[in-house]
């Protein structure tokens, strides 16, 4: 199968992995306490990211 993204490699740059590690971070839901203070005006993380339907473009 031919896949149109390039596979990451096993040895990376500290930089690359710099990144990978903040975009894991960042994919996560809000917590619920933020729900509360909100008033529940925020009810999802709109920044949420797919690994395999949204690629970073590293």
């Amino acid at each position: 199968m031919l896949t149109i993204f390039p596979a990451i490699q096993s040895h990376k740059s500290f930089r690359t992995k710099q990144k990978l590690a903040k975009a894991q971070k960042q994919n996560r839901p809000i917590p619920q306490w933020i729900r509360l203070r909100t008033g529940n005006t925020i009810r999802y993380n709109a920044k949420r990211r797919h690994w395999r339907k949204t690629r970073l473009g590293i």
